[in-house]
């Protein structure tokens, strides 16, 4: 039988993960224990980082990338307006000035060309913070040479665990990993690649921005001081920074931990879905996402794209298949539009975000499920040819080559 609704992500747990969590609920440590060091060492390996600090969720590894890094209030940091608005938030919280570059509209990603006129227009430019959307992994050898060595790339990886670009050398450079990145963040939310309900990493190029984050993570405060503490005793810490409490708990770690166990098995059956999405809507007048040869997809999101979005929206909601928008430009919210940014000023995120769907994928999806959803889509044809040309809701032939 057909499990509806179908959701357009959601998590898988497995008898693993539930016994990884049972076993620190009858531990010593719920929080802050061995479960944390063993989950930031396998995520290094996993991402062929330098050094990684586990924290309470994706913000908060934001957070303290950017300040490890180094930026300080009045400071500029160039970021994509389309993306979570985290992704621009943490340059905010560090009293810092947000500048967004447009995107590329064939891929969702920050448009270079435009980074390099940012550069040129911004020269006293802090750092730039990437964002892999859906799944792609931006190509941080390129922002290394438009940006040069003295500002840092922060990369927002939360859509690409396992994901990877080809560089110039014909290396494979996963995210996260830093080759030519300062830094890069993840997250452990319910729908991402790993689930731990809540949950983030940041992962370091050097050891001076880890350990910056490390001391962060909880208060500020340090018990690392030997001399102190013989001095005054074991129960000696003292507060160095004023730092915030994103520590993660060790029911978190435990169920991360798990779930990296199998994070390849689960990437593999994104991509199957992803083909499988491929091959039967290929020939609809829908955009598709590209596909390159010189870059891993990871498929965090399956987004395709049309012109009247919200008749097909609501069309597959009543059919139970339950989508989602990724996302409305930052720089639109209320919020940003009080800072003065306004419509019009980034085009291609806005005709982006008035054309894009993400329709269901997660690895628990069956192929039963995604059959179901594929032909509800076919089906537009016929349901739409009494109300309005079929060829009227998706995106015309003409604008449709633009994306080839």
């Amino acid at each position: 039988m057909l499990n509806l609704p179908i959701p357009y992500s959601t998590q898988e747990i497995t008898p693993d993960d539930i016994s990884a969590v049972t076993k620190i609920l009858k531990s010593t440590f719920l929080t802050q224990g061995p479960a944390i060091s063993a989950l930031e060492e396998s995520f290094a390996t996993y991402t062929e980082s330098n050094h990684c600090v586990a924290v309470a969720n994706g913000t908060a590894a934001l957070h303290l990338g950017i300040l490890s890094l180094g930026v300080a209030a009045g400071e500029k940091v160039i970021t994509s307006p389309l993306t979570f608005a985290a992704s621009a938030n943490c340059i905010l919280y560090a009293g810092a000035r947000v500048i967004f570059c447009d995107i590329d509209k064939k891929t969702g990603l920050m448009d270079l060309e435009i980074l390099q006129e940012l550069i040129d227009l911004h020269p006293d430019c802090k750092g730039v913070i990437p964002v892999n959307y859906a799944g792609m992994s931006v190509n941080t050898e390129k922002i290394r040479k438009i940006i040069g060595k003295n500002r840092f790339i922060l990369e927002d990886a939360c859509h690409s665990p396992g994901g990877y670009f080809i560089d110039s050398k014909s290396d494979k450079v996963k995210s996260g990993s830093n080759k030519y990145a300062d830094a890069a963040i993840f997250s452990f939310h319910a729908v991402k690649h790993i689930a731990a309900g809540e949950g983030g990493m940041l992962t370091c190029k050097s050891e001076k921005t880890a350990k910056q984050a490390l001391t962060l993570r909880t208060h500020g405060i340090t018990k690392t001081n030997e001399d102190l503490i013989e001095n005054h005793g074991g129960w000696y810490y003292e507060m160095q920074a004023l730092g915030f409490n994103y520590r993660l708990t060790d029911i978190q770690a435990a169920l991360a931990l798990s779930q990296l166990k199998r994070a390849d098995q689960m990437i593999y059956r994104r991509k199957l879905l992803a083909e499988r999405y491929h091959e039967s809507l290929v020939n609809l007048p829908i955009q598709l996402p590209v596909i390159s040869e010189n870059i891993g997809h990871a498929y965090h999101l399956f987004v395709i794209r049309l012109v009247r979005r919200k008749e097909l929206y609501d069309y597959l909601k009543k059919q139970q298949i339950l989508c989602q928008i990724h996302y409305i430009p930052v720089h639109l919210h209320p919020y940003y539009q009080s800072l003065g940014f306004k419509k019009g000023q980034f085009p291609n995120a806005e005709s982006f975000y008035e054309t894009c769907l993400s329709i269901p994928l997660y690895p628990s999806m069956t192929d039963g499920q995604q059959d179901y959803v594929i032909n509800k889509i076919l089906f537009l044809r016929f349901y739409f040819r009494k109300k309005l040309s079929f060829y009227s809701l998706i995106i015309p032939f003409g604008d449709l080559m633009d994306y080839q």
